[in-house]
């Protein structure tokens, strides 16, 4: 946890779920650049907070914290885990949850939006179908403001405001951020949206060859079938009867809705942080399995689901958080994958080779198979034994420091 200072105070802010090897804060420099911005602290004039606030892309509350001490605000996101961490984040600083109103990219956004503030996310292509759905929420007199990494606003971002929304400007950079400001054209045509974006997959992948998936905007590889997907399709296990089958960071569906086809009797339930992801896997299994048994929920990894209560789980862990490398979310999602595993129970996992899951799966469940391989990916198998798991070394107290290039320091010998 760290202490985030800004013109309303100063709050704590961690992301969620928590974790003390976890070093990421929950907002960088382009978070601080915007709240300076509105608070008038930077040179320019503060921005009247009144009407109707929304922030779109609080990635862990980090706008809508602050902001919410001062002035109740509609938070616009994708991902459970940082609606989880407003909340969090709120009770640290004493806040009621009602000062901040959660809504999803998929719900329907407020009717009259007076301040719109934008922390430009990952994914061009959600931003493109967020702006679609806010813009005739706008007027002329909206005040709106983007903010960002550097590295994260691009021609291509500016461009997407001015077709959006209105004439669009940027400011000097500061710390490494950049914030975006655009003036509301009510007059510009109002054309629909490119999304949701559906393809056939190809043929040879098993069960879903030639089969249609659902892609909203900002899931990964929305507009085609990623490589390591593709490999893990023609690999999945041979299974028949009644399965509890768990698609793990589901993204579009495709691999629990290749399960569903492969096992006509099996129950799939389909789980990711991604509200987005969510929605386009179950467009996909509804269209592909219209009779078939399914769940569909936005989670943190298993933690809703039941102890022994999945006979199969299928995961494509992601390696990112935003624009951090970390092996976080895997380590979380293979722990609750034993817990939801019945004995014999397996997970079945495709990534980077070069990951090294096979130790940690090894670890955790005292056993791992490579089932296929090629230069780059690697899926492997690690079935749940009858017995307690064994503690991820990982989330043992670190001892001292060893010295860099040297063995580690050892007790004195007695005389």
């Amino acid at each position: 946890m760290n202490r985030l200072t800004t013109p309303w105070g100063a709050f704590d802010l961690a992301r969620f779920p928590e974790d003390p090897r976890d070093q990421l804060r929950a907002w960088d420099a382009a978070d601080e650049y915007l709240l300076r911005h509105l608070h008038g602290t930077d040179d320019s004039p503060p921005v009247a907070l009144t009407g109707t606030v929304a922030v779109l892309g609080d990635r862990w509350g980090g706008l809508s914290v602050p902001l919410a001490a001062h002035h109740p605000v509609v938070q616009i996101g994708d991902s459970h885990l940082g609606q989880r961490a407003t909340l969090a984040n709120l009770d640290r600083a004493g806040l009621p949850r009602e000062s901040v109103r959660l809504l999803t990219v998929r719900d329907a956004p407020p009717e009259r939006i007076d301040v719109l503030l934008v922390r430009v996310p990952k994914s061009l292509a959600l931003l493109e179908d967020q702006l679609h759905r806010l813009a005739p929420a706008l007027h002329a007199g909206t005040v709106v403001a983007g903010t960002g990494m550097a590295s994260e606003i691009h021609t291509s971002t500016l461009k997407l405001f001015e077709r959006l929304v209105g004439p669009t400007r940027t400011s000097l950079a500061v710390r490494k951020a950049r914030l975006i400001h655009t003036v509301p054209d009510p007059s510009l045509p109002r054309a629909p949206g490119p999304w949701p974006l559906r393809y056939a997959l190809p043929d040879g992948i098993g069960p879903v060859s030639g089969r249609t998936v659902t892609n909203h905007a900002g899931i990964f590889c929305a507009d085609r079938l990623d490589i390591g997907t593709r490999f893990f399709l023609g690999h999945l296990p041979e299974r028949k009867g009644p399965d509890e089958v768990v698609d793990l960071g589901c993204g579009n569906g495709v691999v629990g809705t290749a399960a569903a086809l492969a096992n006509p009797d099996s129950r799939v339930t389909f789980v990711d942080e991604s509200f987005s992801a969510v929605a386009s896997a179950e467009a996909t299994f509804r269209d592909n399995v219209p009779d078939g048994r399914a769940a569909f929920a936005a989670g943190d990894a298993l933690s809703a689901l039941p102890d022994a209560s999945a006979d199969l789980v299928l995961c494509n862990p992601p390696f990112h958080s935003h624009r951090a490398t970390t092996d976080t979310t895997a380590r979380r999602m293979f722990a609750d994958a034993r817990r939801v595993l019945r004995p014999g129970g397996e997970l079945w996992v495709v990534g980077n080779r070069h990951l090294g899951y096979h130790i940690r799966l090894r670890r955790l469940f005292g056993n791992c198979e490579v089932v296929a391989g090629d230069p780059k990916f690697v899926i492997l198998r690690a079935v749940h034994d009858e017995g307690p798991a064994r503690p991820d070394p990982a989330a043992r107290r670190p001892g001292p420091a060893r010295p860099r290039g040297g063995r580690r320091p050892q007790p004195p010998r007695r005389a």
